[in-house]
């Protein structure tokens, strides 16, 4: 998928170990100084690669890549689908995930990263889409209430990072 953001044009693939690195420098900062994650270890680049390989098939990962000129583009962001749980019963419903590089948040990555999501979750058959998202992140909540998704409830201190305990809204979109 090919298309435009303001002046800039941005593809939207499926990713491949090329990717691994990008997508890694995208993901760790965010493990280390937010939580957007729950992961508390960054990722080498192994354990990358090995993500990217649980991440193909009908749980994709996909990349956005911005043009930089002259066949250059650069990862500004990234999304996957992934099982929702391990029961048999779940095997209709997937969760997504979505990252954007620091730097190009607010400028519709996000937005074009989860409507392919979507579409690819769509195509392989799935009926759910859940959102696990860190309670107070406000534009993730934002974007996936944009794109049809509701909330369905809050998980109370589920996690904790920081030193802090931490909420997670569960969003929902039917297809």
């Amino acid at each position: 998928m090919i298309a435009s953001r303001s002046d800039r044009a941005f593809e939207i693939r499926l990713a491949g170990p090329e990717d691994a690195e990008a997508i890694r420098a995208i993901y760790n900062p965010e493990v280390a100084e937010s939580t957007v994650t729950f992961d508390l270890v960054p990722r080498t680049l192994e354990a990358q690669r090995a993500w990217l390989i649980e991440h193909a098939g009908v749980h994709p990962a996909i990349v956005v890549t911005e043009d930089r000129g002259a066949d250059d583009r650069v990862v500004v962001g990234f999304g996957c689908l992934a099982p929702y749980r391990p029961r048999p019963a779940y095997s209709t419903t997937v969760e997504n995930s979505i990252y954007v590089r620091r730097d190009r948040q607010g400028q519709g990555y996000g937005r074009a990263i989860l409507e392919e999501l979507l579409r690819l979750a769509t195509s392989h058959g799935f009926h759910a889409v859940m959102a696990r998202i860190v309670d107070g992140h406000e534009a993730s909540i934002a974007l996936h209430r944009s794109c049809g998704f509701e909330m369905v409830g809050v998980e109370r201190e589920v996690g904790r990072k920081f030193g802090r305990w931490l909420d997670v809204v569960l969003m929902e979109r039917l297809l």
